[in-house]
């Protein structure tokens, strides 16, 4: 006997899609709107057949089925993320870039308490391999900075970091190569 399907049972459907989504973020996007696609066409189908309670209890939980999808498309075992290295490339350069103002603040804020009416030319090294050198220009006590930019050695950092973080070099052919010719090998 069909079912009738209800907004409701539409609802908790596209919950299970989005939340599914959401877990296969490391899926190409054609592939990822393909899985969301055929999730939601066969959810329906087998809800208007035996119920949505059911459809959905038969179906599984969201992250049970991301991962047979990942497994799937990416082989089992660990693999690249784009989350993981995205969140490290925008964390670290603001940690980063307030760690250091911070430091180059206090080194201000140090002058000037050492000598309220400071006159002349400060310059703090900063964190050597980070930064380069702050200068600090007085005269009578107001001053001004500059520098402090990153080196290159930080920017190698970054994206060393980035791609350590992220995994990044699963993606390389060589590597896809390398870990199914070890799964073929008994």
């Amino acid at each position: 006997m069909p079912h009738t399907i209800t907004w409701r049972d539409r609802l908790r459907i596209e919950r299970l899609v989005w939340a599914l989504d959401q877990q296969l973020y490391d899926l190409p996007r054609r592939s990822r709107v393909a899985r969301r696609r055929e999730v939601r066409a066969n959810t329906l189908t087998a809800a208007r057949d035996i119920g949505t309670v059911e459809a959905l209890r038969r179906l599984g939980s969201s992250s049970e089925l991301a991962e047979e999808y990942l497994a799937a498309e990416l082989g089992d075992g660990p693999r690249h993320s784009w989350i993981a290295a995205a969140c490290f490339a925008v964390t670290v350069p603001l940690v980063l870039t307030f760690v250091l103002g911070e430091a180059a603040s206090a080194y201000r804020q140090a002058i000037v308490a050492a000598d309220p009416h400071a006159t002349g030319t400060y310059t703090w090294t900063g964190f050597s391999y980070l930064q380069s050198a702050v200068s600090y220009t007085y005269d009578q006590g107001h001053g001004s900075e500059s520098g402090g930019a990153w080196t290159p050695v930080t920017y190698a950092l970054l994206v060393a970091g980035t791609i350590a973080c992220g995994r990044l070099w699963r993606l390389l052919p060589w590597w896809k190569a390398r870990r199914l010719k070890a799964a073929a090998t008994p």
